[in-house]
């Protein structure tokens, strides 16, 4: 049931030969940005009648250049996408959890033996530092062991009643589950969406960042290696309006997004519209307290990694630091001398610690935030300014 002849449309790594055999090394040998995007029932496909109207461009966050141009998905491409996942729906959602759970297994291994190249793939992807976005790889491959182990667990509970009678409680999966995510945990963001709604018996369809496009489609790759059935995972390219075609389809029985408050609410009240299940991971302001008896050292360590991880595109980020003006001058002395050992830098160096913002516009309001900052008063110590490379 889960074989399958490996599919023959352009893949992004056009030279890749893989090893069923979960126990053997298997590596990817290249990493080649080659498109097709959209990846629907097991095949790299382009959009239906795409012109040149539709195309965006993705830009490296790192160097300014072109990484690729995508063609956005239109109404007939985000139903064609959904169609393919209810089909495979009944397949898949009627395998053990056992099967299901074998096949999330496997790409877990395919992931770890190719964490390096997929690394690679996510900086190009989005900036980040090569060490950072290998833990990020990891943690997919995590979240696939976990959910692949719990797969065959999912069963139902027998409820004795009154009178000898018994309550029966049978957990059944919902059908296809769309998942839109954001751009600073591309892959990490779409596995962990993905992996519990397959592991459920559901079937996906998902649309990446219109910024990060790149491993979205890797995940696919993985996943129909692993065995998958086609249609059980799908991938629509493009930007709000391919997400909210997606969201509205009368197929799609949930929706999980990743992102910002404002379109967090517009995707809660189409769902509501549909009575849909929804599950949102929005942006957040996270406050870190520092008082007078905490390990200034170790106090200093948590704000770097709360305000600098991913560059501080995280929505948990600590972007407020609250310190008790009794230990406000040691605490800010140590985190100016920890800051400015930072490396900015081209995010493949090894010793690099920062790495690029997603895209210019983003990087612009960073530096408006700075200027407002500065205007109501507050005192830049250390830095301030864009980094040049």
């Amino acid at each position: 049931m889960l074989s399958r002849s490996v599919a023959t449309g352009a893949r992004l790594l056009q030279s890749a030969k893989w090893n069923a055999d979960p126990s053997s090394s298997i590596r990817f040998l290249t990493t080649t940005v080659t498109g097709p995007w959209n990846y629907v029932a097991g095949v790299r496909c382009q959009p239906r009648n795409s012109s040149p109207k539709q195309h965006y461009t993705v830009v490296e966050p790192a160097t300014g250049q072109q990484l690729c141009s995508v063609a956005a998905s239109a109404e007939e491409d985000v139903d064609a996408a959904v169609q393919e996942a209810h089909a495979a729906f009944s397949t898949w959602s009627q395998m053990s959890g056992r099967e299901r759970g074998r096949v999330l297994l496997k790409a877990a291994t395919i992931i770890r033996n190719n964490v390096e190249d997929i690394a690679r793939l996510e900086v190009r992807d989005t900036g980040k530092p090569v060490w950072e976005a290998r833990v990020d790889i990891e943690s997919c491959a995590d979240a696939l062991e976990y959910y692949g182990g719990l797969a065959p667990t999912i069963t139902g509970e027998h409820v004795p009643l009154a009178g000898g009678s018994f309550a029966l409680v049978s957990r059944e999966p919902l059908g296809v589950v769309a998942g839109v995510g954001a751009w600073n945990f591309p892959m990490q963001t779409a596995v962990w969406k993905v992996a519990p709604a397959l592991a459920c018996g559901n079937t996906f369809v998902y649309k990446p960042s219109q910024f990060t496009p790149v491993t979205a489609v890797t995940l696919g790759e993985v996943l129909e290696e692993a065995g998958i059935l086609p249609g059980v995972y799908n991938v629509v390219q493009g930007e709000g309006e391919t997400g909210a075609l997606l969201s509205r389809h009368p197929l799609v029985a949930k929706l999980s997004f990743t992102g910002s408050v404002s379109t967090g609410k517009k995707v809660m009240g189409v769902a509501a519209e549909g009575l849909k299940a929804v599950t949102l991971e929005l942006g957040g302001k996270s406050p870190l307290l520092v008082f007078p008896d905490a390990h200034l050292i170790n106090a200093v360590k948590a704000t770097m990694m709360a305000n600098f991880l991913s560059q501080g595109q995280v929505c948990s980020n600590g972007t407020r630091v609250f310190v008790h003006r009794s230990i406000m001058a040691e605490f800010t002395e140590k985190l100016v001398a920890a800051t400015k050992k930072l490396k900015i830098g081209n995010p493949f160096d090894e010793d690099t610690t920062v790495g690029a913002t997603i895209h210019e516009q983003h990087a612009r309001k960073v530096l408006a935030y700075i200027e407002s900052a500065k205007q109501e008063g507050c005192v830049v110590l250390c830095g301030g300014g864009r980094r040049m490379l």
